[in-house]
């Protein structure tokens, strides 16, 4: 059990629960504001499927990362580098492709169910993202900016469709409580990268650290995650996300901890502790915006 909990990174799989909670919590939100429709059940599921194809994307990025060598070459930490499944030989590399492919085609009819339930307008974003899931490792990472493609696919689309289950349609609202999603996974790929330089760049890689350099890389990632809490101020002030969302702002400190640490980004031992407070921000900042819209629901 230890192996397999390894190779899908288990300690990661919450961001799919909090991407999962946190769609749910906006149709939540509105059910309880306007009479709109929410299905618990099809929370529950809906969180399931995303699940799934979390433990796809972790299992085929291992299986690509090794099978091109970059394993063998990375500088691995405790947040980045990959699990090591593959290197030491507690998984096949034939193991882990069966056991990525698998959970993705696993998601299908969760897919198929919400498609027909819900309407058919899911399944265009259900097909970006499998598309998103099989070409990013072998070739979206070599386009130069490849950090938009877990940015939607496992940030913003999934909050679309975990809110679309019970309503049946994207709104602004919901469009707007997905961005700061989008661009959180989108830095948390981004931070992560830069230990792997070196070994990204001897596969062809292309990821934003190497196409504009670390320097500039790390300005991006810092104006991005002030962006996130920008958002969140402008979406309240607007009244597009609800007051309660204000909670988000709460890993702030956070935020500036990353910020500094991806800045000395050619320090290590500045850099690890920015990659643990990145976490940090990603998961507790959606945690406490679904606890903001829960709130406001209920007052």
């Amino acid at each position: 059990m230890k192996k397999w909990l390894l190779v899908i990174r288990a300690p990661f799989l919450p961001l799919s629960v909090v991407l999962a909670l946190l769609g749910a919590s906006v149709a939540w939100y509105e059910s309880q504001e306007f009479g709109t429709a929410f299905h618990l059940g099809y929370a529950f599921l809906a969180g399931f499927g995303l699940l799934l194809a979390h433990i796809s994307v972790d299992v085929l990025n291992e299986y690509f990362d090794y099978t091109s060598g970059v394993d063998l070459r990375t500088r691995r930490t405790p947040f980045s580098g990959g699990s090591g499944a593959l290197p030491s030989g507690l998984v096949t590399p034939r193991q882990a492709l069966w056991l990525g492919a698998g959970a993705l085609v696993a998601c299908v009819p969760i897919g198929i169910y919400f498609s027909i339930t819900s309407g058919w307008s899911l399944l265009p974003l259900l097909l970006v993202a499998a598309a998103l899931i099989v070409l990013y490792t072998p070739f979206i990472l070599k386009m130069g900016w490849p950090e938009w493609a877990p940015g939607a696919g496992m940030g913003a689309l999934p909050i679309l469709g975990a809110y679309f289950v019970h309503t049946g349609e994207y709104t602004l609202p919901v469009v707007i409580a997905s961005i700061p999603s989008g661009i959180l996974v989108h830095n948390l790929l981004l931070l992560n990268e830069f230990p792997d330089v070196e070994a990204d760049a001897s596969a062809g890689r292309r990821t934003l650290p190497i196409a504009i350099g670390g320097r500039k890389a790390s300005i991006v990632y810092s104006v991005l995650t002030g962006l996130v809490y920008l958002w969140i101020i402008g979406g309240v002030i607007t009244s597009l996300m609800p007051l309660f969302s204000l909670l988000g702002l709460v890993t702030l400190p956070w935020a500036v901890k990353a910020i500094r640490g991806a800045l000395q980004y050619q320090n290590l031992d500045k850099l690890v502790p920015a990659l643990a407070s990145n976490v940090m921000v990603v998961l507790i900042t959606q945690l406490f915006m679904a606890i903001g819209y829960i709130l406001a629901g209920i007052y």
